[in-house]
């Protein structure tokens, strides 16, 4: 999955000489976390969110009288505050290229561009959408996880197993054990009518299968 088929382009935009009080009113009113800052050009110079505004708007408010806050604020405009060393990505990056790139700058959303232009905007909201529909969520299905070694033909043994009981698999994940090097949790979802009778299958052939929390995993990587 790629950023262009998931960002949003119904964009709103405000340029850096909007006053404080009528960014933080466009917000209120649309709904959003983002307002992305741009030139009379329509080129990106800036972002500020809704965590931006909150900020500045509480930061003198111990101190300065309703009437002199709104005073303050009325003076303050977007550019004072906004984001301008901004993080973009184009409408190709990948949506697990997308999510690192919040992650480690710990940032919620990132302007899309193409062609030197702002074509779109993507949020960790959006990020966490796709995840959960691509592993299943919402579906009448049920999770269980089998610990494999990282050795080339698991998958394909484990999968002819799940497709000899006639089992649909609906989804596949995999992610390594920290503690354990070369040793990896495969999490499947399968229909939950089916669950029981995948679990049974793949202990049977030897693979260390639960479907419940498991405080400790070493005692079932022993037995791989």
């Amino acid at each position: 999955m790629y950023v262009g088929r998931v960002m949003h382009t119904d964009l709103v935009t405000v340029s850096p000489d909007t006053p404080l009080a009528t960014a933080r009113n466009i917000i209120d009113e649309k709904k959003i976390d983002h307002l992305l800052v741009v030139d009379p050009s329509k080129g990106l110079v800036g972002l500020i969110s809704d965590r931006d505004l909150k900020q500045t708007w509480s930061s003198p408010a111990t101190t300065l009288s309703t009437h002199e806050l709104n005073y303050l604020l009325d003076k303050i405009t977007v550019e004072m505050i906004m984001v301008k060393n901004l993080r973009t990505v184009s409408p190709n990056t990948t949506i697990e290229g997308a999510a690192r790139i919040m992650v480690e700058n710990r940032i919620g959303s990132l302007p899309v561009i193409e062609n030197d232009q702002l074509v779109g905007i993507i949020t960790t909201t959006d990020v966490m959408s796709v995840l959960l529909e691509a592993i299943g969520i919402g579906t009448d299905s049920k999770r269980f996880i089998v610990l494999v070694e990282d050795r080339i033909g698991y998958l394909a043994e484990i999968t002819r197993i799940v497709k000899e009981q006639e089992i649909n698999i609906r989804s596949v994940v995999s992610w390594p054990e920290k503690e354990h090097p070369g040793i990896f949790q495969l999490v499947m979802r399968v229909d939950a009518d089916d669950s029981e009778k995948a679990i049974a299958a793949l202990r049977e052939k030897g693979f260390q299968v639960f479907a419940d929390y498991i405080k400790d995993h070493g005692p079932y990587i022993k037995k791989i």
